[in-house]
């Protein structure tokens, strides 16, 4: 890590190392812990270096009539995934414990009972409602069977003869029963099918789809259970025979399903016509992505964004913020002027205003500059990445796949394959994560995983390669793959309420943020045309001037 010389103490220059030492490691310690750890860890216990420090030399004479692989241990390279610089505000070990023991005291968003309850509530309370209301006209058939019914219980008004007749269930009768069963059937179905499955996202707001769709629920079973209490059951009227019971339970099972129309048509088909485009843009490296959009929520929209988010958008990554700063830069940093023993000398001051007025030009082409960094980058990246694919496909000619034949040598199994050849390519693959900041996104263990599964699955090198030349989508990055990400959403609208022309709202989680910008999509006017087809015939033209 390079440091600026400043003569202006020894005080300054010990702070500033003592800086830079903090800084080191404490990047260090974030993006480097497994390395670390697997390097100390084999030093002490004197074991095999790890399989990236072998080189693998596969030679065409043979010995005894037998294959031989040399293996030779190379230098150890404690530089893997540790000269990638962090940008970070802390510069103290006491930093960290300080924003340590704020996180654990404040609590993680996403973890704890509150969350829990606030992520399962909603659909432990769709759930009960929708087995109550499927279990109701089952409940219906079975109650006067079980003898439940007052007008029809043994010890009731009614003598056995006319429960009998009361309760017999003739062909008619049967032939509803078997309809009851198919119309539960089809809308257990159809409820498996559309709502039964893991919620997505936990929304801030109520999903007032939803709730109108269980309220209408709730009504519509409540208002059955009472005019069946009510009207059948009573005491001390002209009791209702079997048959009218499983017509009132089959109109029930009816309306259910009619409920079950209506909240697929609000909660699922509504939406799929797109009426709304929403333009994307991440901040702070502006990567932008446009999306046609149905009629939704503020919230629910959201939602919609982030799934698209982390399966179309490219990795972000914060170290290509600053590129590296070309020498010319460097030596033209900063300048501070001393006057020594208070001597005002007119060569030293001329001397100076020259060197600002440099410095001043400087600034105003730092465009050209930025240019020509940009352009040297680009052609570092390409450089190594042809290394990287060259030293790739030379690596993949040294494994070749054993279909039952013999060999001279000892058949590997994938993973010692991918320890064996890994070597080859180590160096260019670490050069080419380092140029392109990738390194705290891969690890050693993670590249040989993956070197393992390609090998395994017989593909190519480009095959390999993808993930680390391909930085999409988002969840590619190990970082990003957890089981729960948690966002926050701003908008100056009610986010239960409908999206619509002009809203803005913004997603943040951490240093990334989304903001989205609604608009409407035009009105599509397509008239129609006749051409004439006497029109549609060409004469040729000869002219002296072409070659016709």
């Amino acid at each position: 890590m390079e440091t600026e010389s400043v003569k202006s103490g020894f005080s300054e220059q010990s702070s500033r190392g003592r800086r830079s030492r903090n800084h080191t490691h404490r990047s260090n310690r974030l993006y480097s812990n497994r390395s670390s750890r697997s390097n100390r860890s084999h030093r002490k216990n004197e074991d095999p270096m790890a399989p990236f420090q072998t080189s693998v030399t596969l030679s065409d004479e043979n010995r005894d009539g037998q294959e031989v692989i040399e293996v030779q241990i190379l230098p150890q390279d404690d530089n893997w995934g540790e000269n990638t610089t962090a940008v970070t505000g802390n510069t103290s070990e006491q930093s960290d414990a300080e924003e340590a023991s704020v996180g654990s005291w404040h609590g993680d968003p996403d973890a704890g009972l509150g969350f829990l309850c606030h992520r399962h509530l909603g659909s432990a309370l769709t759930l009960l409602l929708s087995v109550l209301a499927f279990l109701s006209p089952l409940a219906m058939v079975v109650l006067p069977k079980l003898g439940l019914l007052p007008a029809l219980a043994p010890g009731g008004a009614a003598t056995a003869a006319q429960r009998a007749r009361l309760l017999g269930c003739a062909a008619e009768c049967k032939g509803m029963l078997v309809s009851l069963a198919f119309k539960l059937v089809l809308l257990a179905a159809g409820a498996w099918g559309v709502f039964l499955r893991r919620p997505r996202a936990t929304m801030p707001r109520i999903f007032l789809l939803r709730a109108a769709t269980l309220l209408l629920l709730l009504v519509c079973t409540f208002a059955h259970w009472l005019f069946y209490v009510v009207q059948v059951t009573e005491v001390g009227k002209e009791p209702v025979e079997y048959k009218g019971l499983v017509a009132y339970a089959s109109g029930l099972a009816d309306t259910l399903l009619f409920v079950h129309y209506i909240a697929v048509v609000l909660i699922e088909v509504r939406q799929l016509q797109p009426t709304f485009y929403v333009k994307v843009v991440r901040s702070p490296d502006g990567e932008s992505r446009s999306y046609a959009v149905g009629q939704l929520s503020i919230q629910r929209a959201a939602v919609w964004i982030l799934e698209h988010y982390y399966t179309e958008f490219p990795v972000y990554n914060p170290y290509l913020e600053r590129l590296p700063v070309s020498k010319s830069r460097k030596a033209g940093s900063s300048f501070k002027f001393y006057e020594v023993d208070g001597i005002n000398n007119s060569a030293m001051q001329s001397q100076s205003r020259a060197m600002l007025a440099a410095q001043a030009r400087r600034r105003d082409s730092s465009h050209n500059e930025r240019f020509y960094e940009e352009h040297d980058y680009e052609r570092r990246v390409k450089k190594r990445r042809a290394r990287l694919i060259t030293a790739a496909e030379e690596a993949f000619t040294h494994i070749k796949r054993v279909h039952n034949e013999q060999v001279s040598s000892i058949p590997m199994d994938p993973r010692e394959a991918a320890q064996a050849v890994f070597p080859s390519m180590a160096r260019a693959l670490q050069k080419y994560l380092r140029v392109t900041r990738q390194q705290p996104h891969h690890s050693v263990e993670s590249i040989l995983a993956h070197l393992a599964d390609c090998l395994s699955h017989d593909l190519t090198p480009r095959a390999f390669l993808e993930p680390y030349l391909v930085t999409a989508p988002v969840l590619q990055n190990e970082k990003e793959q957890k089981s729960v990400q948690t966002w926050a959403l701003i908008c100056e609208e009610l986010l239960s309420r409908p999206i619509g022309h002009g809203v803005t709202f913004q997603l943040r989680q951490n240093d990334v943020s989304l903001i989205c910008h609604v608009r409407d999509l035009p009105h599509f006017n397509i008239t129609e045309e006749v051409v004439d087809p006497k029109s549609n015939k060409f004469v040729l033209r000869l002219n002296s001037e072409t070659s016709v």
